[in-house]
Parts: C-alpha cells; structure tokens; sequence
C-alpha cells in the first residue's frame, strides 16, 4: 500500500524576541500588550479625526437651527428593506392646560437617511469646499431650506440646534486646547525643571519657592480670576489663544518638579560626569545626556496633563469666563445645563458630558499603556 504523504502546513510566523528588536520596536511590541491602552489609541484617533473634519462628519452647521424643533428628542435611525436607514418624523403637541410640549413619533412619515449625501455647503478649515456631508438626510440640502423635518441624532438644544453636530464641532476647541497648552508645558516644564535639579543651590531653591507659590493658589479660584480679567469683546481666535495661555501657566509645575528630581538623581552618573570632564556643555549634558534617561515619566506627565486641561477649559467656558458664543466647544454647549429642571426634563443636553468624560478615561488610559512600554521596570 503505497504511503499518502502530508502536506506540511506552513510554519507559524514566531514571537519576536525582545531582545532582538530595536528600542523603539520593542516600545511597541511592550505598548501593544496594553490592551485597553491600544483600545483608547485608536478611540482618540477617531476623535480627533472627527474634529479634524467636522464640516464633513457633522450633518450640520454648528450655527444651523430649527425653532419649530426646540428640545426635540433624539431619534435613533432604523434600517428596513423598503426605506434603508431612516427615522420617523417628530410631531408636537401642546397641552392646552399646562402648554406642557411633547413629541411623538409620526410612523406614516419617514426622513430618509444616508451616507455621503449633500447638504449644507461648506468650506473644510476654510479652504476646501464641499456639499457632501457623511451621515444625514437625503434631500440634498437643510431642512429649513427645503422646508422638511430635520433629523437629530443626539436630540436638539433650546433652539432647536443639532447636538450631534455641535458635539463634532465643539470637539476641534475642546481637544485642540489640550494639545496646544500641553506644548507651551512641555517647554516651561523641561527647560525650568532641568535647570533647576542641574545647578542646584539657589537656583534650584528660587524656583522651588516659585512652583510652591503657584501651586498654593487653589486652581479653580485662580481660573476664574484670569478668565475674568479677558475682555468680553475680545474675537474668539484671540480668546482661544488666551485661555490655553492661562492653563499652560497654571499647568507646568507638575512636569517640573518631574524633571528636577530626576536631574538630581542622574546628574552625579557617570555617564554625566565624563560628559562634562569631556568639556561638552551645560545644555548638552542637559538636553542630551540626562533628559533622555527618563523620557517614559515625561511621557506620562504630558500625556496625564492633556485632560487637565480639556477640564480646565470645559470649566472655563461652563462659567462663562472662558470660550462664549457663538464659539462651540463642550464647555460652551454645558452652559445649558444650568438648571436642574432644564437637565432632568432634557437629559440628552449632557452629552458633552459623556464625550469628556471618555476623553479623559482614554487619556489615562493611554498614559498607562506608554509609561509601562517605555519603563517596564517603574
């Protein structure tokens, strides 16, 4: 009987060795076991490409506004053969003793939805024109325009603005405040915190009083003094740049103190001291030789900084000594909520809520995962 060979299966591809890899592969290879700290990577990624292109995502402008709709609840869009994705049309009723309004859901009258369907012009970051929005009604243009019912995913505001889209708008402010204030830090924080644990002495000691003097200010009080004091008419460019000036300020000391204890530690090694009996100078030493050594508690500094800093302006602008309208960030659009009454009654107003409070988890989360890729032994 003649033997039936097998045919050999491919060999699996095998687990690389850490120790083959390159410094920053095996970061990778070590951040990648971070399951949740992976899972929020990608989660801010899809946040900040939405805010990216928020002219795109959004099915609306962020100023657009139906008063007949004022408070209209959200509608979660439906899928069926004979009308694809689709959600019925909202009706209001008033009653004529308590003029108590209500919305029901009309089923004889559907709002047909897509993707990738015209609508309102616009001009991405100013510059590229388009129609075509991603997700929305298909007729081609605003409801108001074509004097049929809107559709709001996330329900509607007082005015009868979407709050879908003003979340997708309000989200360039609110996570871009972060990014631009957590620069200015890393640069105070760096360049005072180095030069502080490297000379020592008193210099180190004059600093240290600084930082304990600016860390003795309880944070809210002080935030709300440097908001009062912007003008009310200054242009809402100049207030943005203002406010995330104000959080960079108040938000360098921890980054600082950071860096100097670790300048203390590192800098009697003895890779330090053949630098500098080598004639290589104070910033090199500083900046080339030491800083590096701790890169991993820089990075979970910054990266636990950058939600500070989306609360500090979401404060902010909560009490009106921030961002105003007509800007739209998360903290502007919580102004609304206010009132106790006007939250219990309209709850989905509390989105922004929701979005900053994953926000801020990710952030952690990602933290987490870049500490222990880079320093798997701290």
């Amino acid at each position: 009987m003649p033997e039936t060979t097998v045919p050999a299966l491919p060999a699996a591809s095998p687990t690389p060795e850490p120790g083959t890899l390159s410094p920053w592969a095996l970061f990778w290879w070590r951040f990648t076991r971070h399951r949740l700290a992976v899972g929020s990577l990608y989660l801010l990624v899809v946040l900040y490409v939405l805010a990216a292109g928020a002219e795109f995502f959004a099915p609306y402008s962020s100023g657009w506004r139906d008063l007949s709709y004022a408070q209209c609840p959200p509608q979660l869009p439906r899928f069926s053969w004979r009308e694809g994705w689709h959600v019925p049309v909202m009706r209001l009723t008033v009653d004529p003793l308590t003029f108590k309004k209500t919305y029901y859901e009309d089923e004889r009258e559907v709002i047909r939805l897509g993707f990738f369907v015209r609508g309102q012009p616009y001009r991405l970051w100013g510059l590229i024109a388009g129609e075509r929005h991603f997700f929305g009604v298909k007729r081609g243009a605003d409801a108001a325009a074509n004097g049929g019912p809107p559709f709001y995913f996330l329900g509607a505001d007082k005015y009868g603005r979407d709050i879908f889209s003003r979340l997708i708008h309000g989200s360039r402010i609110s996570l871009s405040v972060g990014l631009v204030a957590i620069a200015v830090t890393f640069v105070l924080g760096i360049t005072i915190g180095g030069v502080s644990g490297y000379f020592g002495g008193p210099v180190d000691t004059a600093i240290q009083r600084v930082i304990e003097i600016v860390n003795a200010f309880p944070q809210i009080p002080l935030w709300l003094a440097f908001g009062a004091v912007l003008p009310a008419d200054w242009p809402p460019v100049s207030t943005y740049f203002a406010i995330t000036l104000v959080l960079s300020l108040l938000g360098w000391t921890g980054l600082a103190r950071v860096v100097r204890g670790k300048i203390l530690t590192l800098r009697e090694e003895d890779y330090a001291m053949a630098a500098r009996l080598l004639g290589a100078s104070h910033a090199r030493i500083l900046f080339r030789h030491l800083l590096p050594g701790f890169t991993s508690h820089i990075i979970v500094v910054l990266t636990m900084s950058v939600p500070a800093m989306i609360l500090g302006e979401t404060s902010l602008s909560f009490l009106g000594l921030g961002l105003r309208p007509p800007v739209v960030s998360w903290g502007v659009m919580l102004q609304d909520c206010l009132s106790i009454q006007t939250v219990a009654s309209y709850p989905w107003l509390l989105m922004p809520v929701v979005l900053i409070v994953v926000t801020v988890l990710a952030f952690n989360f990602l933290g987490d995962g870049l500490r222990d890729a880079a320093d798997p032994q701290g």
